[in-house]
């Protein structure tokens, strides 16, 4: 066991000597988003997971788009902006929903995420 302590400590010092395993490169390996502070979205929110569902397909099949789903569908007052929340930090939501929003590419739209709001479908529009 000690001959692979002393093993893995050599490699880690010869990677982090040469610059490889660089402190910055690690951290966003691990954690992709570590430049984005906030996000901008979207959402619809609904009471159940199976309405949640409905309306997702309606916007993938082009029945309607994102914006008329909220201004229809959406229980939030966000609903008649299109469902704009505007810019937010992680912690201005509850964690389902940041973790959502956070890990969306801009423009991709979520499956049903549920919270103690109800159920939402998150649409992520930028990040900074």
């Amino acid at each position: 066991m000690k001959n692979i302590i002393k093993l893995f400590l050599t490699v880690a010092v010869f990677f982090m000597g040469t610059g490889v395993f660089a402190a910055s490169a690690l951290e966003k390996f691990l954690s992709p988003n570590v430049d984005v502070y906030e996000v901008r979205a979207s959402h619809v929110l609904v009471k159940t997971r199976k309405e949640a569902v409905k309306i997702k397909k309606e916007i993938e099949s082009g029945e309607i788009t994102f914006e008329e789903a909220a201004e229809k569908y959406s229980l939030c007052p966000s609903g008649q902006k299109g469902g704009d929340l505007g810019y937010f930090n992680r912690k201005q939501m509850v964690q389902q929903f940041a973790d959502t929003a956070f890990d969306l590419k801009v423009g991709e739209i979520s499956d049903p995420v549920g919270t103690q709001f109800g159920w939402h479908i998150i649409k992520t529009t930028a990040k900074r």
